[in-house]
């Protein structure tokens, strides 16, 4: 019966927290991501609210918004995978001289 318990999978107890330097990095490149991802979407928002006509001319047998629509959903599943691989890559060497 303890397999239906829930925790820390198996042996997380004994592994190093993660490198405040690596956690920072990642975070600014999630941030850098999500505010490109914001600013393409306060587009198509404001297109949509302001300019209705662009978002229903025609574009390749659909309109405007829907292309656009699935863009964003692509596009964020495209920014995950390559977020994703960006964290997974190890920090660049310090220049510094620092030898551990």
């Amino acid at each position: 019966m303890s397999s239906l318990l829930h925790g820390p999978a198996s042996g997380s107890e004994t592994e190093p927290p993660e490198d405040p330097a690596i956690q920072a990095r990642n975070a600014r490149l999630g941030l850098r991501l999500f505010a490109f991802y914001a600013l393409i979407y306060a587009l198509f928002v404001i297109v949509g609210a302001f300019l209705p006509k662009v978002m229903n001319t025609a574009m390749a047998g659909v309109n405007v918004a829907v292309v656009w629509g699935f863009f964003l959903i692509l596009l964020a599943f495209v920014m995950a995978l390559v977020y994703g691989r960006l964290c997974d890559q190890p920090m660049a060497d310090n220049k510094s001289g620092d030898s551990k």
